[in-house]
């Protein structure tokens, strides 16, 4: 029997006896001794992971939060066994609302580890009901992986967890791991579809799950609509993967870009056609969700979210200080035109818009993917509706990052790609995103903040970047 019948066979038996199994670990019994027996392990190898979001500060402890046997670990003794878990790692030196974050594991379990999975290899369990046995990194294990596209070929519950399907799934795609990513993880099936597997969940719908089937209703195709999904059903609803389409043969935006700064050649038509794409995108989600006036209250909690994050900035990094006042004025500015009645249009956005996250396909054709939202922000935040230039002002930084990672810098190449993005999202939506100066100039500033944030915690390297750009928008000459 080949490996992917065999998958299917264990696959069969676990909807049946994973309740029943009675050495199973997620039985009442066995989940008590399950988690302390993986501390040490986890202590050691969830911090390294690049989607651990608390990297730097100690981890005191966990808690489990559920666990699913998806294939049952005693099915056969040679064979793998997947077990999955939802885990909450408490760090107290967090902020209040992220030292409890909930990750979600994928944890393959076999006797004996082949060697094509050594990279994977987590450790080997001392006591509890998986001793002697080794844990691994199960997405990287290719059966493991055929076992998650048959449940989303046959949807239906399993323990927390409930898998939904749109469309019918082709069987026997090859699975392979995708090492991009930091936030998250995908399998990419027979170069047809892309499973991402959410790692910090939280409760509620993930944007990710929820816009681009927003957006299918409307039948925006600027969007891959979701084929399956899983979530858990814990307290409250957690997304935990999605699986779309996969778009062969479509080029990273960011890398089209430097390409384009290394060939010396112009990125205007390309610009123009991804502020087309973003238009037709903001439409689409304006007509599927509903759109709430940005009135005077809201203004105000716009405006004071945007002067907290500056100042938890300036305190964080020094060189920001200086031109605290002048970036001040940008929010400032938007306060006052709320103050007088001016109100601006609301919906919901992309979140985190910038060229890593747009696909131009081989025939020239723009998308749009990863409507997560910025991670670091709380769930309820990324679903809230904000104002669509948000969106437009991550892109115009996108480019000013482009043309300054590239060496000599081409100042005039940034410029031209940011006025022909807001031309072409002018065509389509029938409003040119420059007619909210304010506005926009508060939105962008509110990101070069941001990513001055960013960049000194993660990469101090890049930090002359959006320092740069500081300079810019608080009035100072570059």
């Amino acid at each position: 029997m080949s490996e992917a019948a065999s998958t299917r066979v264990a696959l069969a038996k676990s909807t049946t006896t994973t309740q029943s199994t009675r050495r199973s670990p997620a039985s009442a019994s066995g989940t008590t001794a399950l988690l302390p027996s993986l501390v040490p392990l986890l202590h050691e190898w969830l911090p390294r992971q690049r989607w651990f979001a608390g990297k730097g500060q100690p981890v005191t402890g966990f808690s489990l939060v559920a666990a699913t046997e998806i294939l049952p670990l005693d099915a056969s003794a040679a064979g793998p066994g997947l077990l999955h878990l939802l885990v909450r790692a408490h760090q107290p030196s967090r902020t209040p609302q992220s030292h409890e974050d909930c990750y979600q594991l994928l944890l393959g379990v076999r006797t004996t580890l082949p060697p094509r999975l050594a990279g994977a290899r987590i450790g080997q369990v001392a006591d509890g009901p998986l001793a002697g046995r080794t844990l691994y990194e199960g997405l990287h294990d290719p059966r493991v992986a055929d076992l998650l596209l048959e449940r989303f070929r046959n949807p239906g519950s399993l323990g927390h967890l409930t898998f939904e399907q749109a469309v019918p799934i082709p069987a026997g795609l090859p699975p392979r791991v995708l090492d991009t990513e930091q936030s998250n993880s995908s399998l990419v099936y027979g170069d047809a579809y892309i499973l991402k597997i959410f790692r910090r969940v939280f409760p509620g719908i993930n944007p990710d799950l929820e816009l681009p089937l927003a957006l299918g209703r409307e039948g925006c195709r600027r969007v891959p609509a979701p084929v399956a999904w899983f979530e858990a059903e814990t307290p409250e609803p957690l997304t935990l993967g999605v699986l779309q389409p996969f778009l062969r043969g479509a080029a990273d935006g960011w890398q089209l870009a430097l390409a384009s700064l290394t060939a010396g050649r112009d990125f205007v038509p390309e610009a123009h056609a991804l502020g087309r794409a973003t238009a037709e995108v903001h439409t689409a989600l304006a007509a599927a969700l509903p759109t709430p006036a940005l009135a005077q209250e809201r203004t105000g909690h716009l405006v004071a979210g945007m002067i907290e994050r500056l100042e938890s900035a300036a305190q964080a990094v020094p060189a920001l200080v200086p031109y605290v006042p002048g970036l001040r004025t940008a929010f400032d500015a938007v306060a006052a035109l709320g103050r007088t009645g001016k109100g601006w249009a609301a919906q919901r956005i992309h979140g985190d818009l910038h060229l890593g996250q747009t696909l131009r396909g081989p025939d020239g054709f723009w998308s749009l993917i990863d409507f997560e939202g910025e991670p670091a922000r709380p769930l309820h935040e990324r679903r809230s509706p904000q104002p669509p230039v948000r969106d437009v002002a991550g892109m115009l930084r996108s480019f000013d990052y482009a043309a300054r990672s590239h060496r000599p810098w081409n100042p005039e190449w940034a410029a031209r790609c940011r006025a022909a993005y807001c031309e072409g999202y002018a065509r389509a939506a029938g409003t040119d995103p420059r007619g909210e100066p304010e506005l926009l100039r508060a939105h962008e500033t509110d990101k070069a903040v941001y990513e001055v944030l960013y960049e000194a915690r993660h990469r101090p390297d890049w930090l002359p970047v959006p320092m740069a750009a500081i300079h810019r928008l608080a009035g100072t000459p570059v």
